[in-house]
């Protein structure tokens, strides 16, 4: 399957500047833990995350045609279960660099384009790996996107039953460019609709508003 760790040297983005290089990795969680089952058949419901001078970057659901990536602490996305680790090569890059790289990646994936079969938070990761060290993520984290008439049926009960929306807010602007995210009040659902559909893979739906959401912070798109 080949969930085991890979170490490669990155063919892509580089840059004459040395000490600033920096792996790039990608982390894998379980979205239900139904996964321990069905990874033995190339099958799972998986969440994804680029993590890049010690910050992992996502991308998820939201109502507004704004900036749908976010970061956290590596291996510490909220709402899922950290399964592994993938080395997809190495980069020179200073953060400042990719701080203005990753804000030109924001303004590409709004929260209002997520969609759980044609572009997920694993789309958003294998771009970034393709773009940072031209290797894509492997087969296996996003094969059920691929597989999306099968998708309806092979999500738990309780995953299709209710969901819970959540309205980011921007606040303060960070010294290294970020936007803090607060959470609205927020509107549940009983039905399974397209709007819940595409937040099954959305860390964003994962989100309590009683827990908090001090660890999620939104990236600011490049003003075009």
């Amino acid at each position: 399957m080949g969930l085991e760790n890979t170490s490669r040297r990155g063919g892509g983005i580089e840059n004459s500047s040395k000490g600033y290089e920096t792996q790039v990795v990608l982390n894998v969680y379980d979205l239900t833990p139904l996964n321990n089952y069905t990874v033995w058949f190339g099958l799972g419901i998986f969440h994804s995350g680029i993590e890049v001078h010690g910050k992992e970057y996502g991308f998820g659901a939201h109502d507004f045609p704004v900036s749908g990536v976010f970061e956290v602490e590596p291996r510490s996305c909220p709402g899922f279960i950290y399964r592994c680790s993938i080395q997809l090569g190495r980069i020179n890059m200073p953060p400042s660099e990719f701080r203005t790289f990753i804000e030109h990646v924001a303004a590409e994936y709004h929260g209002d384009t997520y969609h759980l079969i044609s572009k997920n938070c694993n789309h958003f990761t294998d771009d970034m790996a393709r773009r940072l060290t031209e290797k894509q993520v492997p087969g296996w984290v996003n094969r059920l996107a691929r597989l999306g008439a099968l998708c309806s049926c092979l999500l738990p009960e309780s995953l299709q039953v209710t969901t819970v929306k959540q309205i980011p807010e921007y606040h303060h602007e960070s010294e290294d460019g970020t936007e803090t995210l607060s959470i609205t009040t927020p509107r549940e659902s009983a039905e399974v609709d397209d709007d819940q559909e595409k937040r099954l893979l959305s860390p964003l739906a994962s989100l309590s508003p009683v827990a908090g959401s001090g660890d999620v912070t939104f990236v600011k798109e490049a003003q075009k």
